[in-house]
């Protein structure tokens, strides 16, 4: 249980509010080593380049996020794309379900170039 300490100078704050505030960041899962690599892992997440571009543009930018529109879209479009292969392969059996670095890049070699 948390243990709240309010003072006088704190009467205009809703008690109620602070205090589901305080318990919902106890509860949020903390990003471990494990989690973090998890992420940065090629075969785990295609779509790394994407990401670290949005990020980039935002850190650039001040975190104004209608500057980095395009940015943010591309990395949807990746998401959505690898998604559909995904369920695609796990609809024919195709295991693992995402293919593997290697794999994409041959995909993307036969097509061209991204499709996203």
């Amino acid at each position: 249980m948390v243990a709240l300490r309010f003072q006088k100078r704190d009467a205009g704050i809703d008690k109620c509010k602070l205090a589901q505030l305080v318990i919902k960041c106890e509860n949020e899962i903390p990003m471990d080593k494990k989690n973090v690599r998890k992420l940065r892992n090629q075969d785990n997440n295609p779509c790394i380049d994407e990401s670290d571009a949005s990020q980039q543009c935002l850190n650039v930018n001040s975190y104004d996020k209608s500057m980095c529109t395009n940015y943010f879209l591309r990395y949807k479009s990746c998401r959505k794309y690898w998604q559909n292969i995904m369920v695609q392969r796990r609809r024919e059996g195709v295991k693992p379900d995402m293919p593997t670095a290697a794999e994409r890049q041959e995909m993307i070699a036969a097509i061209g170039e991204k499709p996203y």
